[in-house]
């Protein structure tokens, strides 16, 4: 299978895991398990399962860091008010372009993140995100 296999399970996972109130990491790598076993990922390997619990362990570990940096860049539009899956889909990326300790080229990751706002998100999710990310790259030098 791919990375993308195991974005879509971490975007899925961090869905989910955004109406739970109770995050704990235990409730992270249950709801990944959960997710790579339904029939969707059922050939999803363990090295792209390893991948998508690393990309919600991380993006929660780093999110209110991650969540500040989107809220400046976006006119101080707060993350909350972002449908979850754009919230979800940004705080992947930025986390693979920013904290990820194998950085993901941001080209990647923009790419990924747009690709899936438009199989998962609304009809402006794809420009949002893709502009959105992109302002970050140019903050950072990414």
């Amino acid at each position: 299978m791919s990375r993308r296999d195991a974005r879509t399970i971490a975007l899925k996972s961090l869905f989910a895991l955004d109406f739970d109130q109770e995050k704990t990491e235990q409730t992270a790598a249950e709801t990944v398990a959960s997710l790579a076993t339904e029939e969707e990922f059922a050939k999803v390997g363990k090295k792209d399962r390893a991948y998508a619990l690393a990309l919600v362990e991380g993006t929660e570990k780093n999110q209110a860091a991650i969540d500040a940096e989107l809220e400046s860049l976006s006119g101080n539009w707060k993350v909350e008010r972002m449908s979850a899956i754009d919230r979800n889909l940004l705080r992947i990326a930025a986390y693979e372009i920013l904290y990820a300790p194998e950085p993901v080229p941001a080209a990647v990751a923009i790419n990924e993140a747009v690709e899936l706002a438009k199989a998962y998100g609304g009809d402006d999710s794809p420009s949002f995100i893709n502009g959105l990310l992109g302002h970050l790259v140019k903050k950072h030098g990414a």
